[in-house]
């Protein structure tokens, strides 16, 4: 918003001269984010003065008129200037520029040959000057207003200071001369004159035109005067059209021009009507589903039924609050007029402003919040300066109706702003902070603090704190950081998901976060049962994205559509990972329970409520496709396959803090991996998970390379990590043995080191698978694995015969679980 800093002196004393630097300085300390802060008379440079004009020479033989013009300047002789513009003649005072000065936009004046004639200056419009956008006719200052030579700039209001402030949404009566006078007030500790105060004692309420209000949720006063008689000819006078101008709105007519002017004024938006136009009385009431209404920017508009609007005999004639209609509007030969001032509910104009797209400068101000007590001051004024300048007689009687509700107070604990703030405040220097933005303080303990009817921001404790804060100076309150509360850190489910991540992130995998939609297809794509629990999907009633209804069940869609994205970018190598919840749905509850908002909500309706959320487990995934070991001058690389993948497995439920022989891997068959290469992961004998290769079928759907493979664990089953023990570490030398043990080919490895362990007891250290053989020496069907055996005791040097006797004892319990016998025997 820009408002020129001549027409905030007229409410608030403010020094003379001021320094812009401070004055931007001054908004900033106070909240306030300033834009701009424009010295008008900088920004013509060199000499612009006013002339008078001697001579007038028509040119004629060119596409346009122009003008040979000598112009007296001051100077001993007379400038002579080549112009355009007909709109002046011999002896009127027009705004020249001369050689060397240069006009907003960087335009540089020069003495230069033009229409045969060499124009020494140039004779300037509104447009060039940058005060409106008139290019068709030069400034013509008023007679005897200055003699020629003299400084132009005081008489055209470049002399000025033009303030460009940005204001939030919850500062409504900033947007107004009367807010920021008050605002600079408090900066520089000036006498201030409210605008918006005026006594209306003597005012004559009655009914001026008639009006029903039938909606008095969405307007609860509506004010209105009638002024018969008026001039239409007469054109705004100069000073508010400057204004206007500066503020960025256009130049209409003199009535309309003085409700923006009292808009920016008072911040009370307002309307005229066309006395003579409307049919029959008005009434204020919401719009019927598909009426319709032409706007004042002569678009057709269909009516929503949350909107407001006011209508007569006809039907609406105007978008309440936000624009006027057509058929009621100002025209050039109005003589009557209606003048409107009302209070709209912000929330509705907010809403009908963006339905229609519709960004008035009074939707901006209406849903921001506007004093409801300046309806009747507004009309005062209005009509004081229309009939100022245009004459009329204002009607007797002034319409008012009135349900406004007065602001609600709000208690404030003494010790909240030095609690908030950091900053000791007395109460009685909360008391008067408080009272300078207009709150009425009553109380001791706590304070009873009544906002002003123009801060319709102040609904809670902490909003008076801000403005405690904000009045008493930031520069006031000390850079230091509040202490920190004691926290408990990471929970112990949180940490672990951390460390797994982390594990798997230093193991060569590359997180990725997806979102958790996915589509009805993607079940089929994975080729998942129809009685696969995965299958029954939680779907959204108003989903981002109506080809992605349903909360993810498995980590796996949308992970392996990231892999398939990113091979299609290149990449052919990939090892990815993700951690994340997925949504079992609870398959049993029916409807949620219908909350009402007059009461919070009972222990029995948080359980009806709870018990429609699905389970939200935490789930790991990976995904691998082309080479984990890369080739190069070194050799041929090794494709990813599916025991990478089950190795990803071992690796996060070792980082989770497991010990590896709570760990078991066992054969299985589960969609969407091959039943040949599926492994179930185990703990404790419980199976949290599946690894393996992925279904051709699987890799057929997705379209991704064959031998794919993939990986999901069950975090959230994964048992708390135990207390670390310290490990014993022997001094003693180990016995190292090797075993090759002859299986039936479908064995899995993992069950075969399972009863190794168990047989050899404690003084087994470790076990390492290091060969697997298969061949027809080995026998049909047959596959020889080869196991390191580290044989250790922790008090003495372990003895051959108890080394081959554990040896013997792991080999014997392989033997009676698996059908193993040793190699060679």
């Amino acid at each position: 918003m820009k408002l020129s800093l001549s027409w905030l002196r007229e409410y608030v004393e403010l020094p003379a001269p001021i320094d812009t630097a401070e004055l931007e300085r001054k908004l900033v300390d106070l909240g306030i984010e300033v834009e701009s802060v424009v010295d008008q008379g900088a920004t013509i440079k060199g000499g612009l003065v006013v002339g008078r004009v001697l001579e007038i020479e028509e040119l004629t033989g060119f596409k346009k008129p122009i003008r040979f013009c000598k112009v007296d300047v001051g100077n001993p002789d007379a400038q002579e200037i080549v112009c355009g513009a007909r709109n002046f003649a011999v002896g009127d005072l027009v705004v020249v520029i001369l050689p060397g000065g240069e006009l907003p936009g960087g335009f540089h004046i020069a003495a230069r040959k033009t229409y045969g004639h060499t124009s020494n200056g140039m004779i300037c419009s509104a447009a060039e000057l940058g005060l409106g956008d008139d290019h068709d006719g030069i400034v013509v200052l008023p007679p005897s207003s200055a003699a020629p030579g003299t400084d132009a700039r005081p008489l055209i209001g470049l002399d000025d200071i033009v303030l460009d402030v940005e204001i939030t949404p919850d500062r409504g009566y900033e947007m107004s001369v009367r807010g920021l006078a008050r605002e600079l007030s408090h900066a520089y500790s000036a006498a201030y004159t409210d605008p918006g105060v005026s006594d209306t004692s003597d005012i004559s309420l009655g009914a001026a035109f008639p009006v029903a209000v039938d909606d008095t949720v969405g307007c609860d006063r509506f004010s209105a005067r009638v002024v018969r008689g008026i001039d239409p000819s007469v054109p705004s006078p100069d000073v508010i059209k400057r204004r206007l101008t500066t503020a960025g709105i256009r130049s209409i007519s003199l009535a309309v021009d003085i409700t923006n002017y009292v808009m920016l004024e008072l911040g009370q938006p307002m309307h005229v009507f066309d006395l003579n136009l409307l049919r029959g009385g008005l009434t204020v009431r919401r719009a019927h589903p598909g009426e319709k209404l032409t706007t004042l920017d002569g678009v057709a508009r269909v009516l929503d039924a949350e909107d407001m609007v006011i209508t007569d005999d006809s039907g609406p004639i105007s978008l309440a609050a936000v624009m006027g209609g057509e058929t009621s509007e100002y025209q050039p030969t109005t003589v009557d007029v209606l003048l409107e001032a009302a209070h709209w509910d912000p929330v509705m104009v907010g809403r009908t402003a963006r339905r229609h797209k519709l960004f008035s400068e009074a939707a901006k101000r209406w849903e921001r919040g506007v004093d409801p007590q300046l309806t009747l001051v507004a009309l005062a004024r209005a009509v004081d300066l229309l009939t100022t300048y245009a004459g009329g007689t204002p009607d007797e009687h002034v319409l008012d109706i009135d349900h406004v509700k007065g602001p609600a107070p709000v208690l404030l604990p003494t010790d909240l702003p030095t609690r908030r703030i950091g900053v000791p405040y007395s109460v009685d220097e909360i008391t008067e902070l408080l009272g300078k933005i207009g709150c009425h303080v009553t109380g001791v303990e706590p304070l009873e603090v009544t906002p002003p009817s123009w801060r319709p921001d102040l609904v809670a404790p902490v909003d008076l704190v801000e403005e405690v804060a904000r009045l008493g100076g930031f520069d006031a309150i000390p850079s230091l950081l509040p202490p920190a509360r004691g926290g408990g850190g990471l929970t112990a489910r949180q940490a672990q998901r951390r460390t797994v991540g982390r594990a798997m992130a230093e193991s060569g995998y590359v997180e990725v976060l997806s979102y958790p939609f996915v589509s009805p297809g993607a079940a089929d794509a994975l080729a998942l049962p129809e009685d696969d629990a995965r299958r029954s999907a939680v779907k959204l009633t108003n989903p981002l994205s109506e080809q992605e209804p349903l909360l993810r069940t498995t980590l796996l869609p949308p992970l392996l559509a990231t892999l398939k994205r990113n091979l299609g970018r290149g990449e052919r190598d990939l090892a990815l990972y993700e951690l994340g919840t997925v949504f079992q749905p609870h398959l049993t509850t029916t409807a949620p329970p219908v909350l009402g908002v007059d009461h919070g909500p009972s222990p029995e309706d948080w359980a009806n409520a709870n018990a429609i959320v699905p389970s939200q487990p935490w789930h790991l995934a990976v995904a691998l496709t082309g080479d984990v070991s890369p080739a190069g001058w070194w050799g041929p690389g090794r494709p990813a396959t599916w025991s990478d993948a089950i190795e990803a497995a071992r690796t996060a439920l070792s980082a989770a803090g497991l010990d590896p022989s709570r760990i078991t891997v066992q054969a299985a068959d589960l969609a969407p991996w091959h039943p040949g290469r599926c492994a179930a992961i185990l703990v404790d004998d419980a199976i949290i998970g599946h690894a393996g290769e992925l279904h051709p079928a699987v890799l057929s759907n997705l379209e991704l390379p064959k031998r794919t493979c993939a990986m999901e664990l069950d975090l959230d089953a994964v048992p708390a990590k135990p207390v670390t023990q310290a490990p014993q570490i022997s001094t003693f030398p180990p016995a190292l043995i090797d075993v090759a043990l002859v299986v039936p080919a479908a064995t899995p490895a993992a069950t075969v080191e399972a009863a190794l362990v168990k047989g050899a007891g404690e003084l087994l250290e470790s076990v390492h698978l290091f060969d697997v053989y298969e061949s027809a020496q080995v026998g049909e069907g047959l596959k020889s694995l080869a196991y390191k055996l580290t044989f250790r005791a922790p008090d003495r040097t372990l003895k051959v015969e108890e080394a081959v006797a554990a040896r013997d004892a792991a080999v014997s319990e392989a033997a009676t679980r698996t059908g193993a016998t040793l190699r060679g025997a």
